[in-house]
């Protein structure tokens, strides 16, 4: 009866205990170190860029890179609304692309973390900061006294391209996220098998090994 007692008091103690194993730590702090680095080269490269460009080549870059947000936000919404059942009868049928498919599903988190987080948040601050420059182009080249409308048409120009470029790619994002996420595994596949390049792990093999690790550390302290 005691140790009965004992072991049910253990579990409590392990459900009132926060578990920061099944949070994916070493994710968090890869892509946080990942998106600081990311976030300068590419602040470099495109502050450079728009300085030697002129202000309608500079507005052209502006709408690429609040294009390439929405874009990587849609693949984001589309892979965390996706379903793995049909991606499955595709690997039945011998679909190369459904395995990569079903990867793209099961790291839904890291993957929507990236996409919508990662290279969303980049863009967004990349284009308010490409903004900014373009209004100085234009004081410069046409002489403008206040450029404090400018700025205010040029802020609320990029946040509505933004906002509405996004509420657009959501809509079909959630309405084709199967097509999304088989063109998008295409592309894994082409990294995976042409240059070697393993973006996603399977998530099952390792949950396999975590088990397994379990089961050997159970039967360890039962021996005992």
């Amino acid at each position: 009866m005691s140790d009965s007692l004992k072991n049910k008091k253990k579990e409590k103690k392990n459900k009132k205990m926060p578990s920061f194993e099944k949070y994916n730590l070493k994710w968090v702090i890869l892509i946080t170190l990942w998106t600081f680095l990311l976030a300068i080269c590419v602040s470099l490269i495109s502050e450079s860029l728009m300085r030697n460009l002129e202000y309608i080549a500079a507005f052209l870059v502006l709408i690429f890179i609040i294009s390439f947000g929405v874009f990587f936000d849609t693949i984001g919404i589309a892979v965390a609304a996706s379903n793995e059942k049909p991606f499955h009868s595709m690997a039945s049928n011998k679909v190369a692309e459904a395995k990569y498919a079903i990867r793209l599903i099961r790291n839904a988190g890291p993957v929507s973390n990236f996409c919508n987080d990662v290279i969303g948040d980049i863009s967004g601050i990349i284009s308010g900061a490409a903004g900014t420059m373009i209004v100085y182009k234009l004081i410069d080249e046409f002489g403008f006294i206040d450029g404090a409308i400018i700025s205010i048409v040029m802020s609320a120009f990029v946040a509505s391209l933004t906002v509405g470029g996004k509420a657009l790619g959501k809509e079909i994002a959630m309405d084709k996220c199967d097509s999304i996420i088989f063109y998008v595994a295409k592309v894994v596949m082409v990294l995976d098998i042409k240059l070697g390049i393993k973006i996603l792990p399977d998530i099952r093999k390792k949950r396999n090994k975590k088990n397994q690790r379990k089961r050997e550390g159970k039967s360890g302290r039962n021996s005992k």
